[in-house]
């Protein structure tokens, strides 16, 4: 009974082990999912921004934000390895204990194999049993020479079984071995990309710093196209807030319970972050204020309401084609660069309805994406979404 009161525990934290390390690992899969379609839609949008001759400083902010989700995705290959590493380690102890316990058990079923081979003829049974001092001590001796036989059995099952686990684990332990295998092999593929595309940016820096004048108008024309927008924004929630139309205050609330919440209006890595920025070569240099966030995406992919509303306004504008402003109560947000709008205005929107496709627009596939307030201040969208 000790032998089995020691080898069911431990067989028992083994499978928890198992099941809380399959939902690490799914976990982690997930998230190499997310971070290697997000290096896909940017080596796409390089090819493309390369193949039209577009911008350098647009190509290297996709160069830049490439090297930032592939280093993210070495750090989440290391942290697998780290994982791996200690489940190996834990995994081995685990399976030196149950040898132990092996050993200790086929010792002991060797010493009854002894006993019973000294005692393996039926008249010395007979002997052993007839010369008890009395009645008791011949029971005792009898319960003993039956109770030899059945341990024997039950010793030899428990070995049988134990046995099986060890050779369980052991083959788990393998496939551990090989997986954290492939992991180094596969994290060695990508420090070589990364290296690569450093030398990209280092290639692009280089062009930019010659071509100064060049850029230097460029950034005054991104300036223009944000003001412009910024501006047709303040209006239409000016016009909104001065109609006769009640808002919708119960829908307000719900939006800002959402908060931090909010699904992602479009699957991409962000490529634009919000607030003020500073060019990546000219340092002296402030790029426009970016009042949301850029969303690199798929050609013609879809994007999708981040909550329920109501189409406050579709307009047109240089550098973001057609702009989507949605209406949640007092907050509105703005989906930007769209190629084919899905709704109209006035329209009911749901989370997560489509309102259009996004466009490509000088080599560039990227959703630029808002969320304001009624007086007219400018959200950082990263803590309205919920994190990826």
């Amino acid at each position: 009974m000790t032998c089995r009161r020691i080898i069911l525990p431990l067989l028992l934290m083994l499978a928890c082990f198992a099941g809380a390390r399959a939902q690490d690992t799914e976990a982690q899969r997930s998230r190499q999912a997310r971070l290697q379609q997000e290096i896909a839609i940017l080596d796409r949008q390089i090819r493309d921004n390369a193949a039209q001759s577009a911008s350098a400083t647009t190509r290297l902010s996709l160069v830049q934000t490439k090297v930032r989700a592939r280093q993210a995705l070495i750090n989440e290959s290391d942290r697998q390895i780290s994982a791996l590493r200690r489940d190996i380690s834990s995994k081995q102890k685990e399976i030196d204990a149950l040898q132990a316990r092996l050993d200790t058990m086929t010792i002991y079923y060797e010493k009854l194999v002894r006993n019973a081979y000294k005692n393996r003829d039926a008249r010395k049974w007979y002997m052993y049993i007839l010369a008890s001092e009395n009645l008791s001590q011949g029971f005792r001796r009898y319960g003993y020479l039956k109770n030899l036989s059945r341990e024997m059995n039950v010793q030899a099952s428990r070995i049988k079984e134990a046995k099986a686990s060890l050779e369980q684990e052991r083959a788990s332990l393998e496939s551990m071995n090989k997986e954290a295998r492939a992991l180094r092999d596969s994290r060695v593929k990508e420090m070589d990309k990364l290296k690569s595309e450093e030398k990209d940016i280092k290639s692009l820096s280089s062009r930019l710093a010659r071509e100064k004048t060049k850029y230097q108008k460029e950034l005054a024309d991104k300036k223009k196209e944000a003001a412009d927008l910024e501006r047709a924004i303040r209006n239409a929630i000016g016009k909104s807030t001065s109609s006769k139309k009640p808002v919708d205050y119960v829908l307000a609330g719900e939006f800002v319970a959402n908060k931090g919440k909010l699904p992602w209006p479009a699957d991409g890595p962000v490529t634009g972050r919000f607030g003020k920025q500073f060019h990546p070569v000219f340092k002296n240099l402030q790029l426009p204020a970016n009042n949301g966030i850029n969303i690199a995406m798929s050609p013609g992919a879809d994007v999708k309401a981040v909550f329920d509303g109501v189409v406050a306004q579709i307009s047109v504008l240089p550098g973001y084609h057609q702009c989507i402003l949605v209406q949640h109560g007092n907050h509105y947000t703005l989906y930007s660069k769209i190629k084919t709008a899905s709704v109209k205005p006035g329209q009911k929107v749901t989370t997560g309805q489509k309102v259009g496709t996004v466009d490509t627009i000088g080599g560039e596939t990227v959703l630029h994406f808002e969320i304001w307030n009624e007086k007219t201040t400018p959200q950082n969208p990263e803590t309205w979404l919920r994190p990826r």
